[in-house]
Order: C-alpha cells, then sequence, then structure tokens
C-alpha cells in the first residue's frame, strides 16, 4: 500500500507533464516486468521489494487510466465508460480468486496474472494522446489530428479547431507550443475555495479507500471458503457500479455519492446492533456495507476528474488516490482494533462515512457539464454552481456534440 501511494503521486505528477499515453505504456510494462521478478525472487526481502516496485506502476497506471478515459469520452458517455472500468477492476478480482483456486503455487499463479498486462504493452502505442492534454500543452496540430481520427472512426465529418478555438496556425496555433505553465500540488488549493473543495475530496478518498479495504479483509472473519469470499467481496460491487452508473445520470454525481457514504454510515450502525447469532443477516449486512462503500469508492475517480480543470487533473487524481492509500494502509490496523471492542472497525468506518457524506454537500454539481480547462472556470462553478466553458473546452464538447448527431447516435 506504501508502494501504491507513492505511485498515485508520481506517475500523476508525470502525466499532467510528459503526457497520459506515455505514462500508460511505462507504467503497463512495469507491471509486466515486476510481477514477473516478483516470481522469481527467492528470499522475503527481495519479494518486498519487487512488490513494492509493482504496487507503484500498478496505482499509477490505475489512476492515469481514469483520466485518459474522462478526457477521451464525449460527455453523454463519460459517466458510463468511466464507472464501468471498476466493474473490470471487480471483473478482474473474480478472476484472481478463481486463479488462485485453480494455480496453487505462489510463483506459477505471479506469473499467470502478470502476462495479462502483455497484449496492453504490445499495443499501448496505437493509443492516441488525449486532446484536452495536448490543448493545455498548446500542442493544437496534433490535437487536431487526434480528432480528425476520432471522427474517422465513428464515420462522421470532423470539426476544425483553428475555426472553433479562432487560432491562426501560422501563429499561435503551430505545433510548437507557447511557454505552458507548468502546476504544483499547491495549485490544488489555488483559493480558499478550491481549497476547501480539496480537503473535502481528500477526506472522500480517504473514507472510500478505508472502508472499501476494511470491509474487504474483514470479509476473511465471515467464515467459509477464503476463495468464495474473494470472489464474492468482488462480485458485489458490479451492482453496486451498475447502480451509480443509473444514478449519477439521472440524480447527479453529488448526490449518488452523499446517497452512498450516508448508506454505508448507516449499515455499519446497523452491523453494530445485530446479535453474533444471526450469522446470515451479518453477512447480508455487510456485503449491504460494501455494495455502499464500493459505488462511493467507484464514483469518486469520476467526480474527482470532473471537479478540476485539464491542467491539474491527473495531479487532482493522483494527489486524492494517495491521501486515500493512507485510509487502505490504516485499514489491516483498524481491524487488528476489533481486540480492543469488536465493533470498533465498524465504528470508525461509520464516523468516517458520516461526516464525509455531509461535507459532500458543499462540492458542486457536475452532471451535464463540461470538462472545465482553467481555473477561472473552476472557481467560478464553486462560487455560483454554474460553468462557463473556455474557448478550448466548448470547443472539444461541441465536437462530440456534431458527432453524436453526424452519426444518428445518442451515447
Amino acid at each position: 500500500m506504501l508502494g501504491v501511494l507513492l505511485g498515485a503521486v508520481i506517475f500523476g505528477y508525470l502525466s499532467d507533464r510528459a503526457g497520459r499515453r506515455l505514462v500508460l505504456w511505462a507504467t503497463s510494462t512495469g507491471v509486466f516486468l515486476f510481477g514477473i521478478a516478483a516470481a522469481f525472487t527467492f528470499d522475503y526481502y527481495s519479494f518486498i521489494v519487487a512488490r513494492f516496485l509493482l504496487a507503484i506502476s500498478g496505482s499509477g497506471y490505475l489512476v492515469v487510466v481514469f483520466v485518459y478515459v474522462t478526457e477521451f469520452v464525449g460527455m453523454k458517455s463519460r459517466t458510463w465508460a468511466s464507472i464501468h472500468l471498476h466493474s473490470f477492476f471487480a471483473f478482474g478480482t473474480m478472476v484472481v480468486a478463481l486463479t488462485g483456486y485453480l494455480v496453487r503455487t505462489w510463483w506459477i499463479y505471479q506469473i499467470v496474472l502478470s502476462t495479462v498486462t502483455v497484449p496492453f504493452v504490445l499495443c499501448c502505442w496505437m493509443l492516441p494522446e488525449t486532446p484536452f492534454w495536448l490543448l493545455s500543452e498548446g500542442k493544437y496540430e496534433e490535437a487536431q489530428k487526434v480528432i480528425d481520427t476520432m471522427a474517422k472512426w465513428n464515420r462522421t465529418r470532423s470539426c476544425k479547431l483553428s475555426e472553433l478555438l479562432s487560432l491562426d496556425h501560422n501563429g499561435s496555433a503551430g505545433n510548437k507550443p507557447s511557454q505552458v505553465e507548468k502546476h504544483t500540488l499547491s495549485d490544488l488549493f489555488y483559493d480558499w475555495r478550491i481549497g476547501t473543495r480539496t480537503l473535502i475530496v481528500w477526506l472522500i478518498w480517504f473514507t472510500g479507500c478505508f472502508g472499501f479495504y476494511t470491509f474487504s479483509l474483514n470479509s476473511v472473519n465471515l467464515g467459509g471458503n477464503e476463495y468464495l469470499n474473494l470472489f464474492l467481496m468482488g462480485a458485489v460491487e458490479i451492482p453496486a457500479y451498475i447502480f451509480v452508473c443509473f444514478g449519477m445520470d439521472h440524480v447527479g454525481r453529488r448526490n449518488i455519492l452523499v446517497f452512498s457514504l450516508l448508506s454505508s454510515a448507516l449499515t455499519n450502525g446497523v452491523i453494530m446492533v445485530i446479535p453474533k447469532d444471526y450469522h446470515v443477516w451479518c453477512v447480508v449486512a455487510t456485503m449491504a456495507g460494501k455494495f455502499s462503500i464500493g459505488a462511493a469508492f467507484g464514483l469518486i475517480y469520476l467526480y474527482t476528474a470532473e471537479l478540476y480543470p485539464t491542467i491539474v487533473r491527473s495531479l487532482a487524481v493522483g494527489s486524492g488516490s494517495t491521501v486515500g492509500r493512507v485510509g487502505s494502509i490504516a485499514a489491516p490496523f483498524c481491524i487488528y482494533l476489533s481486540s480492543v471492542w469488536i465493533f470498533m472497525p465498524q465504528l470508525l468506518v461509520g464516523t468516517s462515512a458520516f461526516v464525509s457524506g455531509v461535507l459532500t454537500f458543499m462540492l458542486p454539481e457536475t452532471l451535464g457539464k463540461p470538462l472545465t480547462t482553467t481555473w477561472e472556470e473552476a472557481e467560478k462553478e464553486s462560487s455560483s454552481g454554474k460553468l462557463l466553458s473556455t474557448t478550448d473546452n466548448t470547443a472539444l464538447e461541441n465536437i462530440a456534440v456534431v458527432n453524436s448527431e453526424d452519426s444518428g447516435l445518442n451515447k
């Protein structure tokens, strides 16, 4: 988990400077190499080092891939595309349980799981860079090529960025960008409104990871087959993500997040009052709690990406994931506190979820709004709840709308 924490910081920062595609390729290659290396270690310390580096790579990949998908998918399809990445994560958990059941030799098991990344490593060069990142770096010609390719694959007409952005390709719209301002973690506290938003988002990330892994690790106390328990913990997430997809498009991101967090707090309270003899009801309540916290955990990635402008979007998701991993590190110790009081894990997770749910009301709604590009947009949204798009951002959203209309698709 310490490696996961560092990976979120390092690669979230690098993807805002080197681009999403390069970081995706580098991290997926790292997952393969360090995964294989872990299989051929012969002592405890070398195994820990290999797993630590594997965690850094895997975490960096996970953070950047969500930003990549968010920036590449149009506003109408952004919800389903982003959330269903979590569905594949849950499906991967189920595959891990099945692989562990079938392959009982640990180093063969490690190699089997590591080879899953090979097709992506070999084909990653085919993926284009996101137009949002290219525009933020001033690479207008490259962004135009990507948009033309997107239009070709979607069998619709393309749009000229020079017309939409009112730029002269012979001047400022050339392929050589002007001096681009670099951003650091302090930019997430642009002013007191953005700073307050960042602190609340970080708390939600902490609660999501803390509750997610507390429920997962505590599942071994449910009894029964450990492989089946892991399989079920992955399976219960899929309906949670489907619920999030339908709910977010109808009642909004913020409302679903509030509902999920408060439901998780309520479920933890229910678990504390169920008598020990009612084993089945304890299992049902635990699965309900995992459902609720899983919904919040899946939603926070997309919500964070939509709350921040392009120039620091990866940094925002990466920093949130970093704070979340602090919760992941704390989760095993929270389980050990059950020796002090059997319901201490539920008390801590429930309290954290309740506080996070109440504070989420202070965040703006992002449903149906284009991604922001500058801090001025984010500040305006924070103060008035309405989003004023810049030319760059509006252009890309207009392209998505035009392409959808031309192809007869309503995604």
